[in-house]
């Protein structure tokens, strides 16, 4: 029998010593710690197809075409110290998650996919249902991806892309903004949505967050066009701005920005890729690859640098950030 005291002193012990969840991601290639992601890009595309909803087919594309185009600008990637990507590529755009599993698999590099649906572009990339089935019917779609894995591939989503116009939200896409709250709710999968500026951006976080959805699970993807009085507010609200359009043009306005995001503080809730690659069924050969996934290491590193970013800043943006960013709790996990 335990004495009183003997009986606190096991409870208090045992307390103490409660194991935390795992914070885990979701690959490709199975879940993962969040803490091995290491160096990740959360923004970038392996293959993409903009032929439309209505005439999209994985019969459009050879897979081992697309390998051999695209794994060896994988294989730079890995050699220049990064470890995860997320292909942000939607569905009926491209997305092709056998594919991206088999690049994953022989080039080392980890990668992430989605569910949900994309209405920038005026709605081109939206299947019919996407236009008349309800936010909780669309939801239901995007948690059995999550749940069964995406078009019976066993694949699982590691989070939600939808994409919006640029001005203020329609109708349909709140409706999209709605069931990727819904979707997060019951799988805990991070919202990224590809917005601009930030009109939309801010009628989003008012939508989510009526519906009960945490700032810090949303992404406003593509915020690099706006300014420092968009981004504190966004921060303060505890979101993610995410700089995604990295390219040979514009490393210094990247730099600059970069430099302010770190004068103000708001490194902690910043995300950095270039929306570089891709394969491109339309044209012969997958077409170049004219957007370059190298640029930040080669070429935004070194200027900022110069001008006084830290290891820690980088560890902070590329590392800590995304791991954050995009982890659930391990019984989200099956």
């Amino acid at each position: 029998m335990y004495s009183r005291r003997s009986f606190l002193q096991s409870s208090l012990a045992g307390l103490l010593f409660v194991r935390k969840p795992k914070r885990m991601v979701q690959t490709v290639t199975g879940p993962l710690s969040a803490s091995a992601m290491g160096l990740t890009l959360i923004h970038e595309h392996v293959l993409v197809d903009f032929i439309g909803a209505d005439r999209i087919s994985p019969d459009r594309w050879n897979r081992s075409e697309v390998v051999a185009k695209m794994l060896p600008h994988l294989t730079e990637l890995k050699q220049l110290g990064c470890q995860t990507i997320l292909d942000c590529t939607p569905s009926f755009l491209g997305k092709d998650p056998l594919l991206l599993k088999q690049l994953s698999q022989q080039s080392g590099v980890r990668i992430l996919t989605n569910t949900g649906y994309y209405g920038a572009s005026d709605n081109k990339f939206l299947p019919a249902h996407g236009l008349t089935e309800t936010a909780d019917q669309l939801a239901e779609r995007w948690v059995a991806d999550f749940e069964r894995g995406i078009d019976g591939t066993g694949v699982r989503p590691g989070f939600i892309k939808i994409g919006v116009n640029p001005g203020s939200l329609s109708e349909l896409h709140r409706k999209l903004v709605m069931a990727a709250a819904r979707t997060h709710k019951r799988t805990g999968l991070t919202i990224c949505s590809h917005t601009g500026p930030y009109v939309p951006a801010f009628e989003e976080l008012a939508i989510l967050k009526k519906e009960g959805v945490r700032p810090d699970a949303f992404v406003w993807v593509h915020a690099q066009g706006s300014n420092s009085v968009h981004y504190a507010r966004f921060v303060r609200e505890g979101a993610w701005v995410s700089l995604d359009g990295l390219d040979n043009s514009n490393v210094d306005k990247y730099a600059e920005t970069l430099l302010l995001m770190k004068e103000n503080r708001f490194l902690h809730r910043t995300l950095l890729s270039h929306d570089a690659g891709w394969y491109d069924p339309a044209k012969p050969d997958g077409g170049s690859i004219d957007r370059d996934y190298t640029v930040l290491f080669k070429r935004l590193m070194p200027t900022l640098n110069k001008q006084g970013f830290t290891k820690n800043d980088w560890k902070q943006i590329l590392v800590d950030n995304p791991a954050e960013a995009f982890s659930l709790s391990e019984p989200g996990f099956k």
